[in-house]
């Protein structure tokens, strides 16, 4: 599905992503990991065609999507921040996302699993932050597309619209999708990805299941053992 080589960004003097290779043939949850500047949002805005990379491939089904733009018709993003027009309500600016992607979307039944309907009406300024959230995932989850990227999609959600999220994510797991995620909630990362890419300083140091990366380390939970790493690599 995804194949990257040699990927290398620097901005100024700063190198951000150090000739990164990674690979992810197979369908389901795919948690990308790293502390505040590793890489890991220059990685994903890099796939998403955000970023240019100064040297590198990056393919999706075998296809380089470097400067090309196609390719994001089959693209879901949830970006960490979502900055939406204050002016707009919740109903307007959901038709005006529908009306610009050519893709049958399932609007309704995500506005009534987040619980939005009362809000549909209201202005997206005057709403709380979670409640932007979730008009974001409605927003990110009502197109059918093969690669879902999620950048910390739990920010701001109350215990039942995260139980939600986590059906919703697995229920497009089932139906062969690619999710990737980038979170800082490990609990969260243990219970729903099937495999992490740890990113530190630019590169990969692990990429696997998560109870290889527990047995690799020595330790009972994800938290700690990236904790490991972190001491191993800094000591």
């Amino acid at each position: 599905m995804i194949d990257i080589k040699n990927l290398h960004k620097t901005f100024g003097k700063v190198t951000v992503l150090k000739e990164l290779n990674l690979e992810i043939q197979s369908k389901g949850i795919f948690a990308i990991l790293g502390p505040n500047g590793s890489g890991k949002t220059t990685l994903i805005k890099s796939i998403l065609g955000m970023v240019i990379p100064d040297k590198g491939i990056i393919k999706i089904n075998d296809t380089d999507i470097l400067k090309k733009h196609e390719y994001r018709n089959n693209i879901n993003y949830l970006p960490q921040i979502a900055n939406f027009p204050e002016n707009l309500t919740v109903s307007e600016l959901i038709q005006m996302i529908k009306d610009i992607r050519i893709k049958k979307s399932n609007d309704t039944g995500l506005i009534e699993l987040f619980g939005l309907q009362p809000f549909l009406k209201q202005k997206l300024g005057n709403l709380s932050g979670g409640t932007k959230q979730k008009v974001n995932l409605v927003l990110t989850f009502m197109f059918d597309s093969e690669l879902i990227i999620l950048d910390e999609p739990t920010t701001g959600l109350d215990p039942i619209s995260l139980l939600h999220l986590k059906e919703l994510i697995r229920w497009e797991k089932q139906k062969g999708k690619t999710i990737l995620i980038t979170s800082h909630i490990m609990s969260f990362v243990e219970e729903i990805s099937d495999e992490i890419v740890f990113l530190l300083d630019g590169n990969i140091h692990f990429k696997g299941k998560i109870n290889e990366l527990k047995e690799q380390t020595n330790q009972t939970d994800l938290e700690h053992a990236i904790a490991n790493i972190l001491t191993t690599e800094y000591a």
